[in-house]
């Protein structure tokens, strides 16, 4: 008789930081080891991690490329406050099919405790569903803050519901 259990499924994920500053040098990527971390702390084996400019395009071909690779989580850090190049939530928006307003509102709400600026952050949560010969699925998306203590808080806040919502995503019972 074998003791071996089955291995656990993967859980790809993707890490994406978006800095005008980080893509281009000038500034450390803290957000984005501390992302990673949380992702690996959490089980999901990180397939990836990528550094683009504020833009709406360099966001949403960052997320296409994670969507291709076949992640089942991408998260982003950076680029979802009010200033002239936090175009994070409008490239998302290009990319998902199905938005999940609850989750990005239970981010803000909950990260207000922490502080009053969660209540900026414009960062969106949705889906991307893959195409039916691809088999049954998608890609959860989750846009974080670019502050490392908001990459933290948030992963905090939003990591429980991660196994039941990717679990719905893959076609998992209510």
């Amino acid at each position: 008789m074998s003791t071996d259990q089955p291995a656990a499924p993967r859980r790809p994920a993707v890490a994406i930081t978006v800095s005008d500053r980080s893509s281009a040098g000038r500034r450390e990527d803290t957000s984005g080891a501390l992302l990673l971390a949380a992702l690996q702390d959490q089980g999901y084996d990180v397939t990836s991690t990528v550094v683009v400019p504020d833009g709406v395009e360099s966001v949403a071909e960052a997320l296409r490329g994670a969507v291709d690779s076949g992640a089942r989580l991408v998260v982003s850090t950076g680029g979802t406050g009010m200033g002239l190049r936090d175009l994070t939530p409008e490239g998302t928006r290009l990319v998902i099919t199905r938005e999940n307003p609850g989750m990005a509102e239970h981010l803000r709400r909950e990260g207000t405790r922490h502080t009053p600026f969660a209540a900026v952050s414009r960062g969106v949560v949705g889906v991307v569903d893959w195409p039916a010969e691809r088999g049954v699925g998608g890609t959860l998306v989750i846009n974080l803050p670019g502050r490392p203590s908001a990459v933290e808080e948030g992963m905090e806040i939003i990591g429980p519901l991660l196994p039941h919502v990717l679990s719905q995503i893959c076609g998992g019972d209510h």
